[in-house]
């Protein structure tokens, strides 16, 4: 087994194909519209030597058999994928029979490592191929002082910023445009890059991210490439644009609204874990997001396509501590047992979770204790 983990899943197909994180198959190309259900699903993958299989969750626990397998054999990946504007953390594969699959990840961190292990598996048989993602790998990397929300704030500065312009490529005109090359000349007389190299990592990760967005055929050609290399530029012929979803801060005259503040603080952890309703009691997979200043716990319904929690809380206040995983703790309902956590807020109200580990159930009280 090379790697193991929960994504979510799209398949036209009500009963077909899935992968290991976040994962989403669309299916044949072919299909009419109309007769196919385009849902998001969430399904356990595991890759093994040439094949990625899927299982359906239960109480955070993968059911077995596997509901299917991709062959990766023959196999084509493109990481990130930009085939939807609303979820910059996808992978695309394509089989050698035309059938696509989107998978995606609830973190570019945990997007390119999987991209990674599925493309050394689809290469497995060419070791140079190999070595070379191993050194991609270890060279595209975000610093870890660097904030893509602050070098787009720069951006958008109305004196020190980008500022996009009228540019041509093949006899086409495009309005409010700048260069990749201007844009890395930029990142480094900001200090924000200390040499080309890492200002195109830094475009890249500006492009992934969804805050930048290519225009024309050489920019949208470099990004939806298969390749694990730079998606970015740094060109005087390719052309990118500020993505329409950047919205700016609030003025400091503005008060902003309750929702806006709870999603203004930092990510500190993401991820995906089961949670009981507060209603019906059942067991649903979803995307938990911890924030901090204001210390604030998300969670997002993965089938859904707006990027918007559907539910949190504050953590002000509140306690949180492991579930004994010798039996099915009081206020658990169903069969669940194993890996489960409570968060109790400052109005009493409970949250049950459920970890796919031990390990990650820890990582992820030690995680919130740190804010309460």
């Amino acid at each position: 087994m090379v790697q193991s983990g929960c994504l979510g899943n799209r398949t036209p197909f009500l009963e077909h194909s899935i992968l290991p994180f976040t994962t989403f198959p669309q299916g044949f190309p072919v299909c009419p519209q109309g007769h196919i259900v385009h849902n998001w699903k969430a399904r356990w993958f595991i890759l093994r030597q040439n094949t990625l299989l899927y299982y359906k969750l239960e109480g955070g626990r993968k059911v077995t058999p596997p509901k299917g397998r991709i062959l990766l054999d023959g196999c084509t990946i493109t990481c990130p994928c930009l085939e939807y504007e609303n979820r910059p953390l996808l992978i695309k594969l394509k089989t050698r029979t035309s059938t696509e699959y989107f998978l995606e990840a609830c973190s570019r961190e945990e997007r390119d490592a999987w991209a990674f292990e599925i493309t050394g598996a689809i290469h497995a048989g060419q070791p140079g191929k190999v070595q070379q993602l191993h050194i991609l790998k270890n060279s595209f990397k975000l610093p870890p002082h660097i904030s893509l929300h602050r070098i787009v704030d720069k951006m958008h500065d109305s004196s020190s910023g980008i500022r996009p312009s009228p540019n041509m490529e093949h006899g086409s005109t495009y309005k409010k445009t700048f260069l990749g090359s201007s844009l890395v000349d930029w990142l480094i007389s900001s200090a924000f890059a200390a040499n080309r190299l890492e200002a195109v990592t830094l475009g890249s990760m500006l492009l992934e991210e969804n805050f930048l967005r290519p225009v024309g055929a050489r920019s949208t050609g470099a990004a939806r490439s298969g390749d694990l290399a730079e998606h970015f530029l740094d060109d005087n012929t390719a052309l990118y644009t500020f993505a329409e979803s950047y919205r700016r801060k609030a003025a400091p005259t503005e008060e902003p609204s309750l929702s806006s503040l709870e999603l203004s603080g930092a990510v500190v952890k993401q991820g995906y874990l089961c949670k009981q309703g507060h209603k019906r009691k059942n067991w649903k997979v979803r995307r938990f997001v911890l924030r901090k200043e204001p210390a604030f716990l998300h969670y997002y319904d993965p089938a859904k396509e707006e990027n918007r929690p559907v539910g949190g809380f504050s953590l002000r206040g509140s306690l949180v501590s492991a579930l004994e995983d010798n039996g099915v703790p009081t206020g658990v309902k169903g069969n669940v047992q194993g890996n489960l956590f409570k968060v109790i807020t400052k109005d009493d109200t409970h949250y049950y979770i459920q970890a796919s580990s031990k390990a990650e159930r820890t990582e992820w009280i030690e995680a919130i204790k740190k804010l309460t």
